[in-house]
C-alpha cells in the first residue's frame, strides 16, 4: 500500500496538469464543496487525460470513503443460497452499483461470532454501507449496525415496526391476489406451503392467504397450512403431508416458485393432475416458473426494482447521514400461466 506503479500519475501531477494546488485536486476527488465549477471541470479533465486513479486504501485510512458496499446474507442454511432468489437479488444489486464506482462485497453472517467479526470489519472503515438480506425476526445485526451509525438497508423487514431502512414487496397483497384467483376458479379447499414462520415475509404472505379466504367466507383451517423453507425439497415434503391430511385439497399457494416446483412433483407422484385436480400458484416469478410442467402461475416480485431501490436508499444515506430511515414497499403482480 502506498507504492506507485510505474507510469501511474500522482495527485501532484494532476494538480500541475490542471494548474491548481494539490488540495484542490483532493477536494474534487472526494467530491467536497468549496471548489468553483470551472476549476472542478479542469481537474476532472486532467484526471481523465492522465488516467489518474485515486488511492482508495489511503482514502479509507484518512477517514473517507472505502467505495465498497457489503451485501450480507444472514441465512444459516448454506443450501438456501442455491435458490434463485439469492442470485436474482445479487445480480440486481450488482447492476445498480455498476455505474457508481463502488465495489460489492458478499459475506455470510450466520452466528454471534460472525456478527461481531463483521461489525468490527465494517466499523473499521472497510465498507461505506451495508445491505442485508434473509434477515430473521430475532436477528440483532441490523440494530448493531444502526448503533454503530453504519448506513444500512434491509431487504424485507423483521417486523411491522422495523426501525431500519428497508425495501420490501407487497407480500400481503400478492398472496391475497393469488388466493383470490384460486377462489374465482372454484377452488374451496385451498392449502398453503409457507416459508420459515420466524420470517416476517412468511407471516405477511400467510396473512394475505387468510384474508382472501375470509373475504370469500371460507374458514381457513390450521391443518391447511404446512411450513417449509422456500426450497424445492420442503415443497415436496409439505405437499405430501397436505395430501395425506386432506385428500380433497384442490388449490395450493406456495411460498416460492421453487417450493411450488416441489409441490408439483408431490402432486404428480400422488396421481393428481394440475390444474384439473389441484391448482398451484407460486411466488417470485423466477425463470423456473416458465420451465415447470405445467408452467407455473405465480406472484411476480419486482426483484430488479428492489435491488435498485436498496442501492438508492443506501447511497442517499451515505450522502446525508442525518436522513431518517425510509421504508419502501413495491407492488407485486399475479402472472397467470397453466398451473392455475
Amino acid at each position: 500500500m502506498g507504492k506507485r506503479r510505474p507510469g501511474t500519475p500522482t495527485l501532484e501531477e494532476v494538480a500541475a496538469h490542471a494548474g491548481v494546488g494539490r488540495g484542490t485536486v483532493s477536494r474534487v476527488v472526494n467530491n467536497e464543496a468549496g471548489v468553483k465549477e470551472s476549476t472542478r471541470r479542469a481537474v476532472q479533465q486532467a484526471i481523465a487525460e492522465l488516467g489518474y486513479v485515486p488511492n482508495l486504501a489511503a482514502r479509507s485510512l484518512a477517514g473517507r470513503r472505502a467505495d465498497a458496499v457489503a451485501l450480507v446474507m444472514t441465512e444459516p442454511d448454506w443450501r438456501n443460497f442455491a435458490e434463485p432468489f439469492f442470485s436474482e437479488i445479487v445480480t440486481s444489486i450488482g447492476d445498480a452499483l455498476a455505474d457508481t464506482g463502488m465495489q460489492l462485497l458478499l459475506t455470510l453472517v450466520r452466528s454471534d461470532t460472525e456478527r461481531r467479526r463483521f461489525l468490527e470489519f465494517a466499523r473499521g472503515g472497510r465498507v461505506d454501507g451495508v445491505l442485508l438480506m434473509s434477515v430473521h425476526a430475532d436477528d440483532p445485526l441490523p440494530d448493531m449496525l444502526a448503533e454503530a451509525r453504519l448506513p444500512t438497508v434491509l431487504l424485507g423487514r423483521r417486523s411491522a415496526d422495523e426501525h431500519v431502512s428497508y425495501v420490501d414487496a407487497d407480500n400481503v397483497g400478492g398472496a391475497r391476489s393469488a388466493v383470490a384467483r384460486l377462489l374465482e376458479s372454484g377452488r374451496r379447499t385451498i392449502a398453503t406451503i409457507t416459508g420459515p414462520l420466524d420470517m416476517y415475509v412468511t407471516r405477511c404472505r400467510l396473512r394475505g392467504y387468510r384474508e382472501a379466504l375470509a373475504q370469500a367466507g371460507v374458514e381457513a383451517r390450521p391443518s391447511w397450512v404446512a411450513e417449509g423453507d422456500f426450497t424445492e425439497e420442503s415443497g415436496r415434503r409439505a405437499m405430501a403431508r397436505l395430501i395425506e391430511r386432506h385428500p380433497e385439497i384442490d388449490g395450493v399457494l406456495a411460498a416460492s416458485d421453487t417450493t411450488a416446483a416441489g409441490a408439483l412433483e408431490a402432486l404428480r407422484a400422488a396421481g393428481r393432475r394440475v390444474p384439473q385436480d389441484v391448482a398451484v400458484i407460486g411466488f417470485d416469478d423466477f425463470p423456473l416458473a416458465e420451465r415447470t410442467e405445467p408452467r407455473l402461475t405465480t406472484v411476480r416480485q419486482p426483484l430488479e426494482e428492489i435491488g435498485r431501490a436498496m442501492v438508492r436508499l443506501l447511497l442517499e444515506e451515505l450522502e446525508e447521514s442525518s436522513v431518517a430511515w425510509r421504508h419502501v414497499i413495491l407492488r407485486t403482480e399475479l402472472v397467470v400461466r397453466d398451473s392455475a
